[in-house]
This record gives C-alpha cells, sequence and structure tokens, in this order.
C-alpha cells in the first residue's frame, strides 16, 4: 500500500469567525494539496475558535450545515480529506465534534468527544457515547479522538483493537501540559502499534495559552513531524510498510491478557 501523505494544520484561525476560518482552512488544503497530501487535519473546534464562552451554542451548527457543506467544497475542490473541529448541534444538545470528510466532499465519518475537559467543556457540551469511530481514507483504517480522550490509554487500545491504523486527534491543549504532546503521544502510538496524528492550537486565547507542538508520531515510537509553537502546516507520510514491519516485532498486543483485567471495568 502507498503512504498516505497527511498534513498537519496547527494554526488558531480566528476565534469566533466562522467564514475566515474557511478561508484559512481553504488555503492550507490548496497548499497541502499542491505537496501531495491525501489528508488535512485541524485542530479541535478550529471552525469556531475553541475559547468562545457562550458563542459556543450560537455557533454551533448540525454536521451537514452551512459550514460543513462550505468544508465539503473545500475538500472537494482541492481532492483531498479533511478532519475538522467543530460545535456541533444535535437534537438540542451541543458536542464538541471532529467530522472527516472525503476528498470527493462525502461525510466519511463524525466523532463526538466522549470525555470532556474542564469546568469550560462540562458546561458548554453533551459527551458523546461511541468511543470508536472509524473511517477508510486511502487504504488505511482511520480513527478519531479529541483532545483529553487520548489521555485515557483504554481509548487508545480500543481503536487498536478495531484495527486502527492512524488515528486523528485534533487538541486543544493548553500550557503546562507540554508533556502530553511531547512524551504520551509518542508512547500511546508505540503501545498500540499505531500512527497518531495530533493537532493542537496555537498562542494565546482567551484565557488559554495553547501550546502548538503538534506531532505526527508513528508505531515505533518516534516522533515523525514536530511543530513549534506558531502557526505551521507540516506534512508527513503515513507508511503501511512501517507498520506492518513494527506491528510484527512489537507483541503488546498479541501478548495482552484481556481475562486478567475484568477488575478494571
Amino acid at each position: 500500500m502507498p503512504p498516505l501523505r497527511t498534513a498537519l494544520l496547527q494554526n488558531s484561525g480566528h476565534p469566533g469567525d466562522p467564514a475566515l476560518n474557511l478561508k484559512v482552512l481553504d488555503e492550507a488544503a490548496a497548499r497541502a494539496a499542491a505537496d501531495g497530501a491525501g489528508l488535512l487535519v485541524t485542530s479541535e473546534m478550529f471552525l469556531t475558535g475553541y475559547a468562545i464562552g457562550g458563542g459556543v451554542r450560537e455557533l454551533a451548527e448540525p454536521a451537514d450545515g452551512p459550514s460543513g457543506r462550505a468544508v465539503a467544497e473545500i475538500a472537494r475542490s482541492h481532492g483531498l480529506a479533511v478532519l475538522y473541529g467543530y460545535p456541533e448541534s444535535h437534537a438540542g444538545a451541543v458536542h464538541n465534534s471532529a467530522r472527516l470528510v472525503g476528498p470527493d466532499g462525502a461525510e466519511l465519518a463524525n466523532y463526538r468527544k466522549t470525555h470532556l475537559y474542564g469546568c469550560f467543556e462540562r458546561d458548554s457540551f453533551t459527551p458523546g457515547e461511541t468511543p470508536v469511530v472509524q473511517a477508510t481514507v486511502g487504504e488505511l483504517t482511520v480513527g478519531i479522538l479529541i483532545c483529553y480522550d487520548v489521555e485515557f490509554p483504554e481509548n487508545v487500545r480500543a481503536h487498536a483493537l478495531a484495527g486502527t491504523d492512524l488515528l486523528l486527534v485534533p487538541t486543544a491543549q493548553m500550557h503546562p501540559f507540554e508533556f502530553v504532546a511531547e512524551s504520551l503521544i509518542p508512547v500511546r502510538a508505540f503501545e498500540s502499534q499505531m500512527y497518531i496524528a495530533y493537532v493542537n492550537r496555537s498562542g494565546p486565547e482567551g484565557e488559554f495559552d495553547f501550546i502548538g507542538l503538534s506531532c505526527l508520531a508513528g508505531p515505533d515510537g518516534a516522533t515523525c513531524l514536530r511543530a513549534g509553537r506558531g502557526e505551521e502546516l507540516l506534512l508527513g507520510d503515513v507508511a503501511p510498510k512501517l507498520l506492518a514491519t513494527s506491528r510484527r516485532i512489537n507483541p503488546y498486543l498479541r501478548d495482552r491478557r484481556p481475562g486478567l483485567y475484568t477488575s478494571l471495568g
């Protein structure tokens, strides 16, 4: 299988202004596609901004709302899949969601964050109830988590057991939790034998100071790509050959003894 060139857009865009954020996305998609990317991944709540307080409910849209349709057109016009974070309105609730559209603009998956972090998120969102959401991009099985979700090893292991090759994690990670991006993400990729694309916001926003440090970590525990603290568009390859080799060498998933873990609930 050929590698999947993946673009990581580390950018906080324009909080509170989805129209301007769609322009940022369109420009990034054009650049990524020109460099051969088949997939572009944005940060958590990219379409609206994260620190927008009561604006969450005001700016929330259905998955197939006007912004969703605009992203679909961006994906279609540049011929690449796009994963973007946004506040989703559904059945009277608002979810912190991430939606994946294919290079033809069709929806491939929509994931609702299951583990909400802090008072702001718990006051603003309803948690999702589906732990493993997957789709196919190219010839890879792609899964989705959002930010705090990936800090629970059970979530990532569930994806590994379901066959996820590349885990997409839009995030809004702030100071002083740099160690999550620097240390935890490569370990998660190694212990569950997958690639993880962890894509953060950058710079100050409201009460938060987003740390950047987006990365693409491989199943061998190596960090293939690493951003700094500012705005960046990173591109790297997710290599099925490395996945197959690493999974053959590393015995974690084969050596598990699930019968011993039932008390963990």
